[in-house]
């Protein structure tokens, strides 16, 4: 009998933390689920690491050198779908909050006068650069999330992003409401799900590593009254949101609806 043809997966990272890559790896059941592709690069596990011809590309990280810039045109010419891996990869990331600022003063405020090999600049997202096709949300990504990208694309399908905030799987989780009961600022409300709430489970209020959702949801007038009635102001919910998402395209105007 013939045997199936394996999706072909590469599984890089740019300037990052390679936390994406480990939640990948520690994914429990990624040996079996391994056997259903043919990874042909996969960074943070082997020292080849050379860019090749697949099907599926997961890309965490920011583009933050000229190294960065060119791997990930390459990885996009070699590459029929690509997938950005982690906030990095979709927004920029922790790094990408300094757009705006002077790359060389902040460099020399954290590495004094030492240097670096390559042509760098404050870190951003993929779609700077080159067309993506889908986005993984996290920091980092789900475990259940990765798998459920992984199997969509096995049996020829695709993922679909979420379209309801964290907000929804805590009051589900029964968690009591850090904004409505101890005035903290949670951006759950505003805040793309598939968490499962983890921060407020921990009595930690939201401070969207997941991004800022993409749809227009009717969340935004009731949301509005509640940050203003307890002080919470526009630009302490802008100040926070753009710790991982300063350079959403739609965070602007999301700040706008919920206090516009």
């Amino acid at each position: 009998m013939r045997e199936k043809m394996k999706l072909k997966i590469g599984i890089y990272g740019l300037t990052s933390c390679y936390g994406c890559q480990l939640r990948m790896a520690s994914v429990k059941d990624i040996l079996e689920i391994s056997n259903n592709f043919e990874i042909v690069c996969w960074k943070m596990m082997s020292s080849k690491g050379e860019i090749e011809q697949c099907d599926i590309a997961f890309v965490e990280g920011s583009v933050t050198t000229e190294k960065d810039e060119e791997e990930i045109k390459m990885i996009r010419e070699k590459s029929k779908i690509v997938v950005a891996m982690g906030s990095c990869a979709i927004h920029g990331g922790v790094q990408g909050s300094l757009l705006g600022e002077d790359y060389k003063k902040i460099f020399k405020e954290v590495y004094g006068e030492n240097s670096i090999d390559y042509k760098a600049k404050i870190g951003e997202p993929l779609k700077k650069y080159i067309k993506v096709d889908y986005n993984l949300p996290g920091c980092p990504p789900e475990e259940n999330e990765v798998v459920y990208y992984l199997a969509t694309f096995g049996m020829g399908t695709y993922p679909e992003e979420k379209d309801y905030p964290v907000c929804a799987e805590c009051r589900r989780n029964g968690y009591p409401c850090l904004l409505i009961e101890k005035n903290e600022p949670c951006l759950g409300p505003i805040i793309v799900a598939g968490c499962n709430a983890r921060c407020p489970a921990h009595n930690v209020a939201c401070i969207g590593c997941r991004g800022a959702l993409q749809h227009n949801v009717a969340w935004f007038d009731s949301l509005a009254i509640t940050f203003k009635n307890r002080g919470i102001n526009k630009e302490e919910i802008k100040k926070r949101m753009e710790i991982f998402c300063k350079q959403s395209e739609k965070i602007e105007e999301i700040i706008e609806k919920v206090f516009g």
